[in-house]
């Protein structure tokens, strides 16, 4: 299976990875069950998927915990990415930054993942208190101390110029990674982009492909809106993110069914190709720097989305998908 290169370490990864946050965190809590995710985990690793994605925020600490006994028997196989600098409180988030916490935050990860080094440590947000050079200076210390390999920032920004900025899509990531650059190498940057979210192609894809760096696509599938199986007015749980989302009111997925349906389309000339397979193929066709991060907790996705991996779009297939609807913007 292709591999791709994240960063200028020469780190390789398979040209899909797998987002695990939805075993712990944010996603319908009653499908949630160890063991089954454990099996899924295990199911991606077997189908060539070598990339995981975790947080310590996410449970918080359980999806570390997780993921720990995967590794304990499966190290090798795995490239493991997890970020620090979020704290869960009762009713909020908070970032924290401080580097005397982002030191303990990974001995706390490596602990959880039963691991004696992370791949890819990423700084999930950046903490207004402190300047951002200091926490990644700290960061720096840790693969100077050989418990991290390579380093990471989840960007931020796309959100912003949604609600009224006139500034371009992730202009404030951008400059935070020119200040960190400074401190230390960027091997990576985690951003949302998909079909119906291409933000990032515009501005922060460029960036990353003139340094070599790689782009962790997250929420490939559009929070599963891609794949074509949820149906609008079906609803989510309360403890669902998507039921407070505007983005998934019945709405707003009713008036975003032409993307699912352009998806479909291409996918019925690929013979048995479902539509997440094609949302995952175009992004693989953005370049060799974009990495997909689905999400998911069940193993049959799982084995399905790795599968897209074989799947070749052709220019008739792209051009299609490039002439689809813009997605509705009622997003935050």
């Amino acid at each position: 299976m292709e591999r791709r290169t994240i960063g200028a370490g020469a780190l390789k990864v398979g040209a899909i990875g797998l987002g695990c946050m939805p075993m712990s965190w944010a996603y319908t809590e009653s499908e949630r069950d160890g063991e089954s995710s454990m099996r899924t985990v295990h199911a991606a690793l077997d189908r060539g998927v070598t990339l995981l994605d975790t947080a310590d925020m996410y449970g918080p600490f359980t999806n570390e915990l997780l993921l720990g006994r995967v590794l304990r028997r499966r190290r090798a196989d795995v490239f493991v990415s997890t970020k620090c600098g979020l704290l869960v409180g009762e009713q909020h988030i908070v970032a924290n930054g401080r580097p005397g916490y982002v030191k303990r935050a990974c001995d706390a990860s490596l602990r959880r993942l039963q691991t004696d080094v992370i791949d890819l440590y990423q700084l999930h947000r950046a903490d207004p208190e402190v300047p951002i050079e200091e926490t990644w200076g700290a960061m720096a210390e840790l693969v100077a101390a050989g418990k991290v390999r390579s380093l990471g920032l989840c960007a931020v920004g796309a959100r912003e110029r949604r609600r009224g900025s006139s500034a371009p899509a992730y202009a404030g990531t951008l400059r935070q990674l020119e200040r960190i650059q400074q401190v230390f190498p960027v091997s990576c940057v985690e951003a949302e982009l998909s079909v119906w979210s291409p933000e990032a192609l515009a501005s922060l894809l460029p960036w990353c492909e003139a340094r070599g760096i790689g782009l962790l696509a997250a929420m490939p599938l559009g929070s599963g809106f891609l794949t074509g199986t949820l149906t609008p007015g079906g609803g989510f749980e309360r403890d669902d993110v998507r039921a407070r989302h505007p983005r998934f009111t019945a709405e707003m997925m009713a008036a975003n069914q032409p993307i699912v349906a352009g998806l479909r389309r291409v996918a019925a000339r690929h013979g048995d190709a479902t539509p997440a397979q094609v949302a995952l193929a175009w992004l693989l066709a953005q370049g060799r720097h974009v990495v997909p991060v689905p999400g998911t907790k069940k193993e049959r996705w799982a084995v399905e989305n790795a599968a897209a991996a074989r799947l070749e779009l052709t220019a008739r297939d792209l051009a299609e998908i490039a002439a689809l609807p813009a997605a509705q913007r009622s997003w935050d």
